[in-house]
């Protein structure tokens, strides 16, 4: 099993700026109200429950959460306002991105994306342009615990993962978008500690870039991750 672009290790250490600008906290909120519209019992709705533990995986409070819920259970459905978008496009040096946004306009929301793409050297195409080059993947990430390589790597194949990346303190485990659900709840159940569950598009040969090349990336990224309704950023490239 290989392990994944590096660029996803550099996405990790730049969470920290999303949760200062707040854009954690609504990104949550969106997904929790999405994944609770049809029933707000975490107790019966794998989706929201797998919601909550990205959440807290992110630092969101249990009042905000809690709030969520409650509102999901009351008279309120805001949830139904929003969906998910995707949008795929070329950016800088020609590299392939998806785009995913959570939004209650797409007349708003797809002008702004296509902005950031036009005034970066890129431009957003239709759909199908680009992900044809990325796998949709369900990721699971887990505490190690203490467990070796060795012996994660057999949770994971016994849990029917596709693949499988191996770090000092938490290991990701990649499957097929749609055995995500399944491959989180066998880990479960052998006694994996879950901090995050969550689908991902992942280049299936990503460019190799220019560290030189890197910054004008970055921020083009930035720049996409800026506009409100943007969930998440995924680029076709790694570096040299």
């Amino acid at each position: 099993m290989s392990g994944h672009s590096k660029w996803h290790s550099i996405k990790h250490k730049k969470a920290l700026t999303d949760a200062k600008r707040g854009k954690v906290l609504t990104k949550h909120s969106k997904l929790l109200m999405i994944a609770g519209r049809s029933d707000p019992n975490p107790d019966t709705n794998a989706s929201l429950k797998a919601a909550i533990a990205n959440a807290k995986a992110d630092n969101v409070p249990n009042d905000n959460i809690d709030r969520i819920i409650k509102k999901l259970a009351g008279a309120e459905k805001e949830a139904s306002q929003f969906s998910e978008q995707v949008y795929e496009g070329f950016g800088p040096d020609g590299i392939p991105f998806v785009v995913t946004a959570l939004t209650d306009n797409q007349n708003r929301t797809m002008p702004a994306v296509r902005t950031v793409f036009q005034k970066n050297g890129g431009n957003l195409g239709s759909s199908g342009s680009v992900m044809f080059l990325f796998d949709h993947v369900g990721v699971v990430t887990i505490k190690n615990n203490g467990k070796s390589e060795e012996e994660l790597f057999e949770i994971a194949i016994n849990a029917g993962a596709e693949d499988f990346s191996y770090n000092e303190e938490e290991s990701e485990i990649i499957t097929n978008f749609s055995d995500l659900a399944k491959v989180r709840d066998a880990l479960s159940e052998q006694g994996m500690e879950i901090t995050k569950s969550e689908p991902q598009y992942r280049a299936k040969d990503p460019k190799i870039i220019s560290e030189e090349m890197l910054g004008k990336v970055e921020r083009f990224i930035e720049a996409i991750e800026e506009v409100d309704d943007v969930d998440d950023v995924f680029g076709g490239f790694d570096v040299e």
